[in-house]
């Protein structure tokens, strides 16, 4: 019987943002194990922020399984964490947000890959061209020679763990760059972008080089920040639709902004100023192909008798994608 080497994924106590944390369990399988068959497991949540030393015990409960392609009989075994009496932990963002089948979610998922406390490719005193060629971008100048390595190496492993990505490219800024998970139900698409980034820094160990999540690491200068554009609909949004529904999905959406911007990502207020491509922190909007609107609503939604998906541009880059998701989905059903 082979020994599988489980890596139990979940997310710590830490504040604004919750850091990935992972240990390894060896157990025997006669073959690559089931959600069913992974057993709970414990660890000590005094040194994550999730428990005091007096009473340390918490513990993780598996919510889904991936294969590993790095390690001989490997799976990632994302989890979630549970108090020693069964109930969900404070941190648990998981447990609580509504899921639906029928509720699909693409994330947009942008990042810096950070080397010495810049971007990479940045000179080491003042910055490289303006952005403009780099978004896309094919040369050495535009993307070096590393990024490409770490962004293939990237997507091979998620998609050999049947992360359903849907594209990966360079960004705006010099050092950034993105991918897209497409998930059906809330939690099943959000347990896909957490696993793909446990992904991308686990690879990036091996290159001398660390990802950077917040949504404006260059602060206030002419560089574009990054996000995590929430694209979104249910089976109502795609089956029936019609513009006065839309209208009333908006409605929910600009009654609960501020319930919206509080899950969307701290230090926001930097990258949703009305500049690069961004509606206002304190406004909302939406717009036929508008990337500057809070909603952007594609052509052929607004062609389809407003029936399709539309896209949230307001989360970024450092939101947890458990809450984005139920907080969108739960709009949505305020709408009727």
């Amino acid at each position: 019987m082979p020994k599988f080497k489980l890596e139990y994924l979940w997310l710590d106590g830490y504040t604004p943002v919750a850091n990935l944390r992972g240990k390894t369990s060896v157990k025997e399988f006669d073959s690559f194990p089931s959600l069913e068959q992974l057993p709970e497991w414990g660890f000590d949540g005094s040194s994550t922020q999730q428990a005091d030393g007096s009473d340390s015990d918490c513990i993780l409960k598996p919510v889904s399984v991936y294969p590993d392609s790095t390690r001989k009989n490997g799976a990632l075994v994302m989890c979630e964490v549970m108090l020693p009496n069964g109930e969900a932990h404070p941190s648990n963002t998981r447990a609580g947000i509504p899921d639906d089948p029928d509720a699909w979610f693409g994330f947009e998922q942008e990042y810096f890959l950070y080397e010495d406390g810049r971007p990479l490719g940045f000179p080491k005193h003042g910055y490289p061209s303006p952005q403009g060629t780099y978004y896309t971008g094919v040369g050495f100048s535009n993307v070096g020679d590393v990024a490409r390595q770490i962004v293939e190496e990237h997507l091979d492993i998620c998609l050999d763990a049947g992360i359903n990505h849907e594209g990966i490219n360079a960004e705006v800024a010099k050092g950034q760059w993105e991918f897209q998970v497409f998930g059906k139900g809330s939690a099943n698409a959000a347990d896909q972008v957490w696993v793909a980034r446990y992904i991308l820094e686990r690879v990036c160990e091996s290159y001398g080089v660390d990802i950077e999540y917040h949504c404006k690491p260059l602060g206030d200068t002419d560089w574009n920040g990054s996000g995590m554009h929430a694209n979104f609909s249910t089976k109502k949004l795609r089956e029936e639709g019609g513009k006065d529904y839309f209208e009333k999905v908006m409605d929910s959406f600009k009654k609960n902004m501020e319930e919206h911007i509080a899950v969307y990502g701290p230090d926001n207020h930097m990258r949703l100023t009305g500049l690069h491509e961004t509606q206002a922190i304190d406004t909302f909007s939406w717009g036929v192909a508008d990337r500057g609107a809070s909603i952007r609503v594609p052509h052929a939604f607004e062609k389809n008798d407003w029936k399709g998906y539309l896209e949230d541009r307001r989360p970024n880059s450092q939101g947890d994608p458990y809450a984005i998701a139920g907080r969108i989905l739960k709009t949505v059903q305020e709408a009727g």
